[in-house]
């Protein structure tokens, strides 16, 4: 079975929308990245001021470490919400790369069993055994790769589930260490 001059075009623009999909995707998650770090950034400059302001204003040193410890839990709290907010930007990109991924793997997998089951209906007499033994390496080699996908999934969910362990335990050391402070 031979491709028409259309299929190959077709393959072509279909692939070509893909790449430009995936583009502006990726430029989406620049755009949330810079958006997120202008923010933080200014947030930061703010804070710094009254922070600075703060400190000119005490009166003494046990004012001043009661200011110190006032900043440290909070200061633990934005960071983890930063890094939620990076982690969350991260993982939308890439899954929204992973779904165009698995699309084109499904459309490849599909087009090839059905070159597969047109070579077989015209195959000549007498091949039935290649025939047998070239569909069962594609379902097998399909099912390889459904198990690697799940397998990814699991990681991705493991990874995420640790990502946010480490954050409410970093979170709620800040809050206990805030107060043996004062």
């Amino acid at each position: 079975m031979t491709l028409t001059a259309e299929q190959i075009l077709a393959s072509h623009k279909a692939n070509i929308e893909t790449l430009f999909g995936l583009t502006t995707k990726a430029f989406e998650g620049v755009e949330k990245l810079v958006e997120l770090n202008v923010t933080a950034s200014r947030a930061a400059l703010t804070e710094a001021a009254s922070h600075t302001q703060a400190v000119l204003g005490v009166k003494d040193a046990q004012e001043l470490l009661a200011l110190q410890a006032s900043l440290f839990q909070p200061l633990a709290e934005k960071t983890a919400a930063y890094s939620r907010h990076l982690y969350d930007i991260a993982s939308g990109t890439g899954a929204e790369f992973g779904k165009a991924f698995e699309a084109k793997t499904a459309d490849a997998q599909k087009a090839f069993t059905n070159l597969v089951d047109s070579a077989a209906k015209n195959a000549p007499a007498g091949s039935e055994t290649a025939v047998a033994m070239m569909k069962s390496t594609v379902s097998a080699a399909n099912n390889a790769f459904e198990s690697v996908q799940k397998a990814v999934k699991q990681a991705s969910d493991m990874a995420e589930a640790n990502f946010n362990a480490v954050t409410n335990t970093a979170v709620n050391a800040a809050k206990t260490a805030a107060p043996r402070k004062r």
